[in-house]
């Protein structure tokens, strides 16, 4: 079954309504192959006995693939969490180690059930225990489907990608206990909605409905490797349905433009699915193919503050970057950027250490990666865009493209400020002392004479430079 058709089961059914557990298991899982584990043990919860006490587990395959998945049932005791049923995302979990394939949960807990007591906090132990056993390993995808509470914030938070229906919320403590607390006043949506958790990048995909949800996490299934060090998924190649790379950037340097369109003109057709859009929209992080084969894309957004990186920015592309690499996805990274933005508010949020993070990532990351400088690269920004000395397989930089520690106005306002302040025409002066040190110091082939960037190349020809290098690199 294609991973991104939609099997026939589901046409009548309505896409604004939740679905029950075992409809979301079977509608993951390709027709047929879903097995149910554990779905008759049995939990006690206010004086209720049911079987599989919240939650089912199982394991079936997505697009041939083998999976393990649970999904809990907030109609019984509001999806808390107890002692069986934590036993049965733990024995989930345990599948997905020994079989070394994906595991995907769908969540919609109260938290721990306040009938167990401590032996419920023992359970959500288990089971982050689980997911940091599985982090790197093998992929790790949670779809919040309604309400998660307390506990059941922390697992989601600790899987490699998180999936938001709109009518989900996730909060440490309750709007009640908010105000019984501290006197604020809020609502479960102001508290932990998906506007909210869309922004600061608890999520990475907000979707419309169960649905919606479950044909994401197909697709994004095929992006991702069975297991850490498995080969990647390959599809057939598909040539860009946009214009030519080069019309996707103004002439004026000044004008913004959509990154996201100039990666469309270099990847596969139809295939960029962009991760956490909302969160740090000045840097852009997606996964796609190219030639068939999936990438990661890190790219700055001149849409957004100019393309400048800052404290958010850093830490959406640091934790990026980490996720492609334990699964071996190799990384393209558009680069676009005047570097770090500045000022007592980026400092106040430790832009040093998230900066620092994201240069670190990069650094460490062992997949094949290859730099593409569009239009400017300046100071700390070069360097943490995955520079070649940071480890950039290949670093190319387009023909009209800058380098250096900033732009030429900046550069011409600090090193020769005392000489214009003597001019007659300062405006002037300064422009012409700009235009030289731009011609002598940031242009792409003086940063090619200098071993800073391996080779100028022109726009049209970014696609094959990339995808040969890549294919070269393996």
């Amino acid at each position: 079954m294609s991973l991104h058709a939609q099997p026939d089961r589901t046409a009548e059914a309505d896409p604004d309504w939740p679905i029950p557990p075992l409809e979301r298991l079977t509608l993951l899982c390709d027709e047929g192959s879903l097995n149910l584990v554990r779905s008759e043990a049995a939990g006690v919860a206010g004086g209720r006995v049911q079987p599989g006490d919240g939650v089912l587990g199982g394991h079936g395959r997505i697009g041939g693939r083998p999976v393990a998945c649970f999904a809990q049932d907030a109609r019984f005791a509001g999806g808390s969490v107890g002692r069986q049923h934590a036993d049965t995302i733990v024995r989930v979990q345990r599948m997905a180690e020994r079989g070394r394939m994906p595991i995907v949960g769908f969540v919609e807990s109260g938290g721990a059930r306040v009938d167990e007591g401590v032996a419920a906090l023992d359970g959500y132990a288990r089971i982050f225990a689980g997911n940091v056993a599985l982090s790197g390993q093998v992929p790790q995808l949670t779809v919040v489907t309604g309400t998660s509470a307390g506990g059941g914030c922390y697992s989601p938070a600790l899987t490699d990608f998180v999936v938001m229906t709109r009518r989900a919320s996730m909060f440490l403590t309750g709007p009640r206990v908010v105000r019984e607390v501290t006197g604020e006043e809020t609502t479960t949506e102001e508290l932990g909605g998906t506007r909210v958790h869309g922004r600061n990048g608890v999520s990475h995909f907000v979707v419309d409905s169960d649905v919606d949800a479950v044909f994401l996490v197909r697709r994004l299934i095929g992006y991702l490797p069975q297991h850490a060090g498995a080969p990647l998924p390959a599809y057939p190649p598909a040539a860009p349905d946009g214009p030519n790379p080069e019309a996707c950037v103004p002439a004026d340097r000044r004008r913004p433009y959509d990154v996201r369109d100039l990666a469309r003109a270099i990847l596969d057709a139809a295939s960029l699915v962009e991760v956490a859009p909302h969160w740090a929209p000045n840097l852009v992080t997606a996964v796609a193919r190219l030639e068939g084969r999936p990438v990661g894309v890190v790219a700055n957004q001149p849409r957004r503050l100019g393309g400048a990186l800052d404290a958010q920015a850093a830490q959406k592309g640091a934790r990026f970057v980490r996720t492609c690499d334990a699964f071996g996805i190799p990384l393209v990274v558009l680069v676009d950027t005047p570097g770090f933005l500045p000022g007592t508010r980026q400092e106040g949020q430790g832009v040093i250490r998230h900066g620092a993070e994201l240069v670190r990532a990069f650094a460490e990351a062992t997949v094949p990666s290859v730099t593409v400088v569009v239009r400017k690269a300046f100071g700390g920004g070069y360097i943490a865009m995955n520079s070649k000395e940071l480890g950039a397989d290949l670093a190319l930089a387009w023909p009209d493209a800058e380098l250096g520690i900033m732009g030429a106005q900046q550069a011409v306002g600090v090193g020769w400020r005392r000489k214009l302040a003597a001019v007659d025409d300062p405006v002037r002066a300064r422009d012409d002392l700009a235009a030289r040190y731009a011609a002598q110091h940031l242009g792409a082939r003086s940063a090619a004479r200098q071993g800073c960037i391996d080779e100028v190349v022109h726009p049209s020809d970014t696609r094959a430079r990339v995808a040969g290098t890549l294919d070269a690199l393996g």
